[in-house]
């Protein structure tokens, strides 16, 4: 920024605001700055600003966490305003700021959007989520982890109209159930990563259906899914030969004798076998681990 600041007030050396806006000066420089310097050097001039304001017109990416301290909202709706072209919207944790009077509109008017980030943006409503369906047909990554706004209604609003899906975070959408799970993993059957961690009411029927609707899944976050048993495990291991990786920690249902066959197959689990969490144990009380012959 202060490059540019020095190079606009030299004469002798050529304006850097000389150079051609929107092939050179977007595409090969202002992209390079951090949104915090750009927004610092609108304050340089007029011409500044009105470069600084095609730049964020055209932005195809925003991430509220590179604005420091917290963005006000009024700034955020102020800087968004004339975008269309957006892709990838990220606002997570802002909970202080955020409700559907700010982001409705920017959602409403960018409508190839295809990665939105929300998580703990616990202020919005369902409305929130219907808007997004019925915007963004080509939405490919939605978190909304920790949102308790979240709704079985606005769920299926998703699914009937973001079927090009691939991964979903709904950690801790506590009014979610296995209905409301087996009508998304229906309709978006291309699912390659889903989380439905630290969710009660989530048990053997959502991820079985999810098993048999999505053999392209990959990534599973079962955390903390108390209903979760041992028989939906050995579904996904029949249905999802594509499987990379599974949480199921603190599946207090879930045993070993599921998980082998994952494991096996070289799966990432977050779990231990059961003989090496006996070692880890041991070694805990007694302050280290003894030798013990394996092949006995």
């Amino acid at each position: 920024a202060l490059w540019c600041l020095r190079m606009s007030l030299t004469p002798a050396r050529g304006c850097l605001l000389d150079l051609p806006w929107e092939d050179v000066l977007l595409p090969h420089i202002l992209c390079h700055l951090p949104l915090q310097q750009l927004l610092s050097l609108q304050r340089v001039s007029k011409s500044f600003q009105s470069l600084i304001q095609l730049y964020l017109a055209n932005m195809r990416c925003f991430d509220s966490s590179q604005i420091r301290p917290a963005i006000p909202r009024a700034a955020f709706v102020n800087l968004l305003k004339d975008n269309k072209v957006l892709q990838q919207l990220a606002l997570q944790n802002c909970s202080d700021w955020l409700t559907d009077c700010e982001l409705l509109p920017v959602i409403e008017q960018n409508h190839h959007l295809h990665q939105i980030q929300l998580k703990g943006c616990a202020q919005l409503s369902r409305h929130a989520l219907v808007t997004i369906s019925l915007s963004c047909p080509s939405l490919r990554q939605l978190s909304l982890a920790h949102c308790d706004w979240v709704d079985s209604l606005s769920l299926r609003s998703l699914a009937d109209h973001c079927k090009a899906l691939e991964a979903v975070d709904l950690t801790a959408c506590r009014q979610l159930k296995d209905e409301a799970i087996c009508y998304l993993v229906q309709k978006c059957s291309r699912l390659k990563s889903l989380s439905l961690a630290v969710n009660a009411n989530v048990g053997d029927v959502a991820v079985e259906e999810t098993a048999k609707c999505c053999p392209e899944l990959e990534h599973l976050d079962l955390t903390g899914c108390l209903r979760v048993k041992n028989d939906s495990i050995r579904v996904l291991a029949e249905y999802c030969p594509k499987l990379r990786s599974l949480k199921v920690k603190h599946c207090h249902n879930v045993a070993e004798s599921s998980l082998s066959v994952l494991r096996s197959r070289g799966v990432e689990l977050d779990v231990e076998p059961p003989l090496q969490r006996a070692l880890v144990l041991l070694q805990d009380v007694v302050g280290f681990a003894p030798f013990i012959n394996l092949q006995i």
